[in-house]
């Protein structure tokens, strides 16, 4: 059987995590890649070995209904989309913290509700009259 005082300690979780996501900003799934490309030029210096060629060009890849979708990002837009980023890994990491914190939480009410629980009447189940 949960004491009272689990179910209080979990609940008092479970509201500063939704405290917590009610503060999420702007959010924004999937990675930001740099990308470097050779031109072709046999004179440029992008077609030493060894040189990374031109760039960075920042992409964001996302999964977008089953596939994969590329968007260019502006150089100047860069660190606000990390921060978007950061922000939907901040909410997918507090989301599944929620659903622990509530997957325990009914449990606990489960088990204070149960059959012979303080201030529960259980109904005891008949006993089979097979012999």
């Amino acid at each position: 059987m949960a004491a009272p005082r689990d179910i209080d300690v979990l609940t008092g979780q479970r509201d500063e995590l939704l405290g917590e996501l009610a503060g999420v900003g702007d959010l924004r799934p999937g990675t930001l890649q740099a990308r470097y490309r050779r031109c072709g030029k046999p004179t440029c210096h992008c077609a030493r070995e060894g040189d990374p060629g031109h760039g960075p060009k920042w992409v964001l890849v996302s999964r977008v209904a089953g596939g994969t979708r590329n968007w260019t990002i502006p150089d100047e837009a860069v660190q606000r989309t990390r921060e978007h980023l950061d922000e939907c890994r901040r909410f997918r990491e507090l989301t599944r913290e929620l659903i622990a914190v509530g997957d325990e939480l009914c449990q606990a009410r489960l088990e204070g509700d149960a059959p012979g629980a303080p201030g529960k009447r259980g109904r005891r189940s008949p006993r089979s009259r097979r012999g």
